[in-house]
Order: C-alpha cells, then structure tokens, then sequence
C-alpha cells in the first residue's frame, strides 16, 4: 500500500505524544542481553515496557488521548474495554487526572489484572466471554451515560502515544536495524512503525501474534486461519485487528510472524531465568518469534518490546514448572514396587545416588489392574537437565525396578 493512503498520523504526532506524557510515563531502558544474544544468533535489545508503574506500553496511549479531552469530556468521564493492560494504563491516569472511568473486562480476564483496574479508582464491570461482546457492552455503557470511549488500538491518539515506544528505543540504541513487536489490535506497532520508519525508513520491523489469534496475519495474508482458544497471550488475543492499524502494518511491517502456545511459555521462562525479568505472555512474544526463527534475525542487531508485565502468579508458576519439564529438569514417572517395608528407601537412596532431588512422593495401592501386594510409587524428582533425568531413569531400571507412564515432555 502506497504511504499517500496511510491515515494521517505522523512522525511529528508521536514527537508531539512525547511532549504530552511527558514525566508521567517512564522512560524505560533498552539493553543489551548478551545471554539471549547467544542463544537467539544474533544481537537483542530489550525495551523494558513491563516496567511501567502500570507493567503495560498501554499508559502511554491512554494519557495521550485523555489529555486530549475537552474539560466537559473529562468531566462526563471515560468508558474503555481491555483484557486489562489497557484498563489499568485508563484507570490509572484517568484517576490521576480527575476523570471518572467504567472498564469493561472479559469474564476470563487475569484477577491480577482486575485488581488492579480496581485499585487504580476504575469501575470495573466483568462481562463478555470474548473481547468483542466486552467490547459492545463498553460502547453501550459510553452511549447511555454519554461517556468518551476510549480505544484500546484503533485511535490516533493511542496510536501516536504508543509510537513514543520507538522514539526512546532508537534514541538509545540508534544502530538497531529491525524491531520485533507483539501485535493484538495493532495499535503498538502502528505506533512504533510510523516512528522508526520515520526515523529510520530502512529498519525492518516484524509483528508478532499468537497463533491461536492470527487477526493481524489473517487479514494481511487474505488467509483464513481460527482465531480461538485460551491462549497464555491473552492480551495479544484480538479477533479483529483495527480498521486503521491495518492499513498501517499492511505498509510498514514486513512480516507477520506466529508463535505456538509452548513457544511463548518458554519465552517467559528464559526471560525470567536469564534476564530475571517477569513478563506476561504477549510481554514474551517477540523474544519467542525471534527463538523461534533463527534464520530471520541472524546477524542483525534486534530491538525487542517486552510490552506488558502483568501474569497472574498461579500461572506464572505453572509455566514455570512446564518450562521445566519440558527441559527435563523435572522428572514425573511412576514405578512399580512390591507393598512392604523397605522399598521405598531403597528407590529414595538410587535417586539420591543418581543426584536427583525428589521433590514428591506418592503410593497408589487402588490399582484394579495390580497384585493387591504391589502398588504403583508415583515420583517427581528434579534433576540438572534432561540427559541427567535420564541418567536416573536407567539408574532405576538398572536396579530391576518397571517404570511405568514415564512422562515424556511435548
């Protein structure tokens, strides 16, 4: 698509947007990972976004546009939909600027996320099993008590605001030749692209979305693939991508990239073990695609936006200990015992002999299937990484013992 029929949104917009959020946004680091470098084959800077007070890119947009209220607007009040980046970066300034404001979330939005909103002075109404009926519910709320409606993405204030992401990022690592962003609206890499390719107009720059929710890839590739599913990257999760940041990917992104469900969970797995960084799953994407496509980024120099940070704990903790057994270092098996004393420290000592930690230990003696004078020890042992959970395997077998349902990682 030819630059003449972007909407009008410029450079000068989101140097404007700067000026406008001033102080009241930080201006969070890009650095260097060196580890991630190493790994991925090519030079990886991070834009630290999860650092926001609110741990989302998305304030940035959102006090763009309320800044840009008239006082009776302000006074009428805000009402916005979000699956919670976007309600929390509403909130948190509407509350510092005085204006009332009503978030519309998913019924299935992060409790992380909603109490957030909430602390932040927002009235929060949970309702919709999909961002689209939430979205319809905040547009009937803004029209009955004539409220502004604020847009998570397809705005041009919010785009301009997100574009600030992209100022600081190259006025920081100037020699950056290609950016990675996530995509759910397209709101943030309509924003940074307009920016970077108006300061750099030979900087590649790549979208990311989950698989599960190829909005963005659909639409650019006239293809057809579903866009359903509970998904870790709930804040990228958008089944329809705005009808002005289209326009601008179709002209300035490159590519459209998709990440599986297991791709983003490790990603936010080595961002927290190696950059000890804690990020969300649309946070991770971009450092997914980029593991995930060595022969797309290798040799050049890589800006990486870590956009949110906001992941409910017990899910945290769940990607975590997948992440783990994946890489083998935590083993589940069940082994076949004979029901008297003495056997389960004789399996206890072969572990400890192996090197394995066993973490848990369970007897099952109910098996319908069994010798009533055997029973099945279910075991978790944590071991160095996937050749030493082996190595404790045969250790086991070795000694005679049937290891029975082994679990063997996707």
């Amino acid at each position: 698509m030819a630059l003449a029929n972007l909407p009008d949104i410029t450079l000068d917009d989101v140097r404007a947007a700067a000026r406008v959020i001033g102080d009241a946004v930080r201006h969070t680091p890009t650095l260097h990972s060196a580890t991630l470098s190493k790994l991925a084959g090519c030079e990886i800077y991070l834009k630290f976004e999860n650092l926001q007070f609110t741990a989302s890119f998305k304030e940035r947009g959102a006090l763009n546009k309320l800044s840009s209220l008239t006082p009776q607007e302000r006074k009428r009040g805000v009402a916005a939909m979000s699956a919670g980046n976007h309600a929390q970066g509403v909130a948190y300034h509407a509350g510092r600027l005085g204006i009332p404001a009503t978030i519309v979330m998913p019924e299935g939005t992060p409790f992380v996320k909603v109490k957030h909103t909430k602390a932040f002075g927002a009235r929060v109404v949970l309702e919709g099993a999909t961002l689209a009926e939430s979205f319809a519910r905040a547009k009937e709320i803004a029209a009955a008590e004539n409220l502004v409606f604020v847009h998570p993405y397809d705005d041009a204030k919010i785009i301009a605001g997100q574009g600030t992401v992209a100022l600081e990022l190259l006025a920081d690592v100037p020699d950056v030749d290609t950016l990675v962003v996530p995509i759910g609206g397209g709101g943030l890499i309509s924003g940074v692209a307009i920016a970077a390719k108006g300061l750099k107009p030979g900087i590649d720059i790549y979208g990311v979305e989950a698989k599960m929710y190829p909005s963005m890839y659909d639409v650019l590739k006239q293809a057809d693939l579903p866009c359903a599913g509970q998904t870790i990257a709930e804040g990228i999760a958008v089944k329809e991508p705005g009808a002005i940041t289209r326009r601008i990917v179709d002209a300035l992104v490159k590519d459209v990239l998709l990440v599986r469900e297991d791709e983003i969970e490790s990603a936010v797995a080595t961002l927290l073990e190696i950059e000890k960084t804690v990020v969300e799953g649309a946070g991770a994407a971009a450092y997914a695609a980029v593991a995930a496509n060595p022969e797309i980024f290798r040799g050049k120099k890589v800006g990486l936006i870590l956009s949110g940070g906001n992941i409910d704990m017990r899910l945290l903790s769940n990607v975590i200990l997948r992440e783990l057994m994946r890489e083998g270092r935590i083993l589940s098996l069940i082994v076949e015992i004979e029901d008297r004393p003495g056997w389960l420290a004789k399996i206890t000592t072969l572990v400890g002999e192996a090197g394995g930690n066993i973490i848990d230990v369970s007897h099952n003696r109910m098996m319908p299937d069994m010798p009533v004078k055997s029973a099945d020890l279910g075991m978790t042992i944590e071991a160095r990484d996937s050749e030493h959970a082996a190595e404790i395997k045969d250790a086991l077998k070795a000694a005679g013992f049937i290891l029975r349902q082994p679990y063997s990682p996707a």
